[in-house]
């Protein structure tokens, strides 16, 4: 498929539509390993279209509840990971990077001849020599990476939509690498699948998370904000040239028809600002994503996480950090501004 004239191979569900990946999938046990970010979501989606699956959790944890919660069944479809590991065919590896690297010596075990084990995330594969995880040769080892939440991926699946992913083939010791891993990604509710490499996509995922996903686009908003209450305006005010009229009118239509129609389709004096000020914005903050990007593909970055991620009191650290944020004027004025948006509205 041509994306603005280059060539990508991609995978959609015409041509590989679900009664294909029920067939393909028809004699595997898909054991999925963890009940975090994306183990709901994607263990959901596959067990409402038909497929074998079964979670792997400690039993007693919250993640154990919560998949009980969901309707998996200890002794049934739930079990401690040990037992899982064992029954799966296909072991769908979606603990966290830091969990992923603590529970390897016991996923290892498990990972006998023509099994699959799969990510939704190249980081564990990628950075092997910080990780420690290395995947026996006799087994496929495959990535599919919804781009998006687990969350996003559940409600769109239940909306009766999709949401894109990336796949992947680190190794196929099978011969049956590539159709495993485009049925899974069918299987857990991708709109369209985009070929990638495990590297490719922990490079570009890191470099998303910390840029205009979350990271970047954080401290935007929090650069403006500050710049309009420095001035005079209202906390609500700012707030709402900052984020509500981007989040809740602007991007929906950018997703539809993209930035392009977006400019052609506001005021002349909208489009004369957003024409001479984009550019601007770019040569800010290139260099920024430039060294963002070196401190990933160096591997710098992926062991700051290792690093934090692994201390005992992390949990502790985050919520001070994520309180901080949340307490922010910015977001105290966010959480009201929700809350008296039209009930027509609320999801």
């Amino acid at each position: 498929m041509n994306f603005g004239g280059v060539e990508e191979n991609v995978v959609t569900r015409d041509e590989f539509p679900l009664s294909k990946a029920l067939e393909v999938l028809g004699g595997e046990t898909i054991a999925v390993i963890g009940y975090g970010v994306q183990g709901p979501g994607q263990s959901l989606n596959m067990r409402d279209n038909g497929f074998n699956v079964i979670v792997g959790q400690r039993k007693n944890s919250p993640s154990w509840e919560r998949a009980v919660a969901d309707g998996w069944v200890p002794g049934k479809d739930l079990f401690e990971i040990e037992e899982a590991l064992e029954r799966g065919t296909i072991i769908q590896y979606l603990l966290s990077d830091a969990g992923q690297i603590a529970v390897w010596p016991t996923v290892k075990k498990y990972l006998t001849a023509g099994k699959a084990l799969y990510f939704s995330h190249g980081f564990g594969i990628t950075y092997a020599d910080r990780t420690g995880i290395v995947a026996p040769k006799d087994v496929d080892v495959i990535l599919v990476a919804p781009k998006g939440s687990g969350t996003s991926l559940r409600r769109l699946f239940l909306d009766g939509k999709g949401l894109n992913s990336s796949y992947a083939i680190h190794q196929d010791a099978t011969g049956r690498a590539f159709e495993r891993v485009v049925a899974l990604g069918i299987a857990v509710g991708s709109g369209y699948l985009f070929e990638t490499t495990f590297k490719k996509e922990v490079f570009s995922d890191l470099t998303g998370e910390r840029g205009t996903l979350m990271g970047a686009i954080q401290g935007i908003f929090a650069a403006q904000y500050e710049v309009l209450r420095e001035n005079g305006h209202s906390p609500s005010e700012a707030f709402n040239e900052t984020v509500e009229e981007l989040t809740q009118s602007l991007m929906p239509l950018v997703a539809e028809n993209g930035m392009d129609w977006m400019y052609a389709n506001c005021s002349t004096t909208a489009q004369r600002g957003a024409l001479d000020w984009w550019e601007p914005f770019k040569e800010a903050t290139l260099p920024v994503f430039k060294k963002l990007y070196r401190e990933v593909a160096s591997g710098e970055e992926a062991q700051r996480s290792i690093d934090s991620n692994s201390k005992a009191d992390y949990r502790a650290g985050l919520e001070k950090e994520l309180k901080a944020l949340r307490d922010s004027e910015m977001w105290q004025t966010g959480a009201v501004v929700r809350s008296l948006r039209p009930e027509r509205n609320k999801k």
